[in-house]
């Protein structure tokens, strides 16, 4: 049961108000690269997050979601002053806030700061051939060839149809991992 491994580097997901907000009315993302989930783009536009120990600019991945969300290293939260959960994508509930600076305005979120767990996307297909279900807790072992072979436990499966297969690790992770680029992993159920 091989899955291709990926690292997620710091990003930010706004909501089309909060994109407003920060680059004017009617802003829209502009398609930098695509990303390994199908519809899923790193756009051309920045945000300047700040905590309240430091800053970071951060690529705004697109589309706009119903609400935004900053995903952080522990190292980049250090930098922030911030303490975020780790929390599946989406999952909001009691994290911190920051403020959030574009170039032609700028807003402070009062939640949405979190540590991505580490999960694997599949489409209902895969997960049926590999024998696992949505929010299934798996471990993945993953061998990037230069001498720190690892086994990543508390992996949550996310199934849907819309979804490739691909595992997502943060830059804490993959460099703890000796991990550069894409690497596979083998599933341990």
């Amino acid at each position: 049961m091989k899955v291709m491994v990926e690292t997620s580097a710091r990003h930010i997901h706004v909501s089309q108000e909060v994109l407003e907000t920060l680059y004017g009315s009617d802003a829209k993302l502009t398609v930098k690269k695509e990303l390994s989930q199908p519809g899923q783009f790193a756009s051309a536009e920045k945000v300047t997050v700040i905590g309240p120990k430091g800053e970071l600019a951060m690529t705004i991945l697109g589309p706009c979601r119903k609400d935004t969300q900053v995903e952080v290293a522990f190292t980049d939260a250090r930098k922030l002053g911030l303490v975020p959960p780790i929390k599946e994508s989406g999952d909001i509930a009691g994290t911190p806030g920051c403020k959030l600076v574009g170039p032609k305005g700028e807003c402070q979120i009062e939640k949405g700061v979190i540590v991505a767990k580490r999960h694997i996307h599949l489409t209902p297909e895969k997960a049926e051939e590999f024998g696992v279900q949505d929010k299934q807790i798996v471990s993945v072992e993953v061998d990037s060839g230069v001498g720190r072979k690892t086994v990543f436990g508390d992996v949550v499966i996310r199934v849907r149809s819309d979804f490739a297969p691909a595992m997502h690790i943060d830059t804490d992770e993959a460099n703890a991992a000796g991990i550069s680029g894409t690497v596979d992993g083998t599933i341990i159920v």
